[in-house]
């Protein structure tokens, strides 16, 4: 088999397409297929650095690494990062090319975007067996047809088969398959193999007179019902999955290795990206990682990050308004810990120049660390390696902002003053003697009783991750089926279901 494709599309933001699509690319490359998964455009504020200092969505790196092979741009080629409600920054093939409306965008750059997308797409289906490609939202977005990149324009232009994900937990699932088959076209319809349900809970006989139904209304089968699975919402990119008073998605946290658990607030401030960088805090036992917006959330917390955000001045602007701002300060001058990662870090220091991502000009940063940071056109897209606290770090940047540092202890690319540490470097928690070392010194400042345990893999927690996600594809969905979707395509004959596209 070469050049095999497949299509997963859902029937809204945050059905599952990311996790299935990984779970896939797992499942055949243990059938000893050669597989790359594919996004043609996302839109996330969590991403990632390649080994050649491209920019892609995180969940493409992540369904790289469910796949075994070495993520690059041809994974992503078109990412869209908020800096509001109506704008983005675009980033091809890994690089910034300039900000633009949504109008703008859908207007007519997006049109222009497709032929490179679709080439990008056509090179790795040369250089794999199979390419599983992720949809983005709803294929049924009747609005954005015209312009589509990403889901059934794709589909058509490279002739791959679809199945549409569903998340039944929301409720509805039934109506959303039959509305999102009924609003396509009869030529998208006929691309449209079937549907995969996914989280369910309880006993599929009672699923099954349904899923009987929606194939009469449809002509289109089931692939296979998932169950609900907990701790498996991985790199996700569609937003923060989370309460904002609650834990990290849905991680069970482990009984503490010492006498004490560590608590760690992370401070949800606007634009927040990379918020992946607490998840290896919450993959050790005894640590609990919630996120908060109010200053007396702050108080019984042992550890409080300020994470990246693709928005420092409003970021800075939001932790004034809220309190957390004054919180912070007074943590600092008490000795307690404060973690600053990337715009994190710029606003802890002194003072921001910034003509390129809010152009407010200067701005007073929170001055709890010796730094001024000047905004540069030109975006910093690294993979360090370095030591800190006498271990191996490695990290990745992605920052326009250019940090000059005036005093404190070195620390990564950062400073530390007293119990303030501050760094440029996402993913650097991931590197396992550092977070250990990192978070003996947080329990010391805050006076607990935690011990790191002292064999927790990181990297390995994320394989059990990509297992068990193959594992749901194998045991829970028709593999001999999925399989000839991938080498044969859509199957002929596929009903029209009326009324289809206005």
């Amino acid at each position: 088999m070469r050049g095999g494709g497949l299509l997963v599309a859902g029937t809204t933001s945050d059905a599952g397409k990311s996790v299935v699509t990984a779970g896939i690319c797992r499942w055949l490359v243990r059938q000893g297929i050669k597989v790359a998964p594919f996004k043609g455009q996302n839109m996330s504020l969590n991403s990632f650095v390649t080994r050649e200092g491209a920019e892609i969505g995180r969940a493409q790196a992540m369904q790289a690494q469910a796949a075994r092979v070495e993520p690059t741009a041809l994974m992503n080629p078109v990412l869209l990062k908020p800096g509001s409600d109506r704008s983005s920054q675009v980033v091809l093939m890994g690089k910034p090319v300039g900000e633009l409306s949504a109008r703008g965008y859908h207007g007519g750059r997006q049109k222009e975007l497709f032929e490179p997308v679709l080439a990008c797409l056509e090179e790795l289906r040369g250089t794999y067996d199979a390419v599983i490609c992720e949809g983005a939202g709803s294929p049924a977005e009747i609005n954005l047809r015209r312009t589509d990149i990403v889901n059934m324009g794709i589909a058509r232009a490279a002739k791959l088969p679809v199945v549409v994900v569903g998340d039944i937990d929301r409720g509805g699932v039934f109506a959303q398959f039959f509305g999102t088959t009924a609003l396509l076209s009869p030529e998208d319809q006929s691309l449209v193999a079937g549907y995969l349900v996914n989280k369910f809970r309880g006993d599929v006989t009672l699923l099954e007179p349904g899923l009987d139904m929606l194939h009469g209304l449809t002509g289109r089968r089931t692939f296979g019902v998932l169950p609900y699975a907990h701790g498996l919402g991985i790199d996700e990119e569609d937003g923060l999955r989370v309460s904002l008073r609650g834990t990290v998605r849905e991680s069970v946290v482990a009984p503490p290795f010492g006498a004490d658990v560590l608590r760690v607030a992370v401070c949800a401030v606007p634009l927040m990206s990379n918020f992946t960088d607490v998840d290896a805090l919450a993959a050790e036992p005894g640590v609990v990682v919630r996120f908060v917006d109010r200053p007396e959330e702050l108080v019984d917390a042992d550890l409080v990050v300020v994470p990246g955000t693709r928005g420092t001045v409003k970021a800075l602007a939001w932790l004034r308004e809220r309190g957390l701002a004054d919180a912070l300060a007074r943590r600092a001058a008490e000795g307690r810990p404060v973690l600053g990662i990337c715009g994190g870090f710029q606003a802890l220091g002194e003072r921001i120049e910034d003509e390129v991502e809010s152009k407010a000009g200067v701005v007073d940063g929170l001055g709890l660390l010796p730094v001024r940071v000047r905004f540069g056109v030109e975006k910093t897209l690294a993979r360090p390696v370095g030591e800190a606290l006498g271990e191996r770090v490695e990290g990745y940047e992605i920052h326009h902002g250019v940090a000059t540092v005036d005093g404190g202890e070195p620390f990564l690319d950062g400073c530390r003053v007293g119990s303030v540490w501050g760094t440029h470097w996402h993913g650097s928690l991931e590197s396992d003697g550092f977070r250990r070392a990192f978070l003996r010194e947080v329990a010391a400042a805050a006076g607990r009783r935690f011990v790191p345990a002292p064999d927790t893999s990181f990297g390995a927690l994320r394989e059990e991750q990509l297992d068990r996600l193959g594992d749901l594809i194998e045991e829970h969905a028709d593999t001999d089926a999925l399989l000839r979707l991938i080498e044969e395509g859509a199957p002929a004959g596929l009903p029209f279901v009326p009324p289809g596209a206005p």
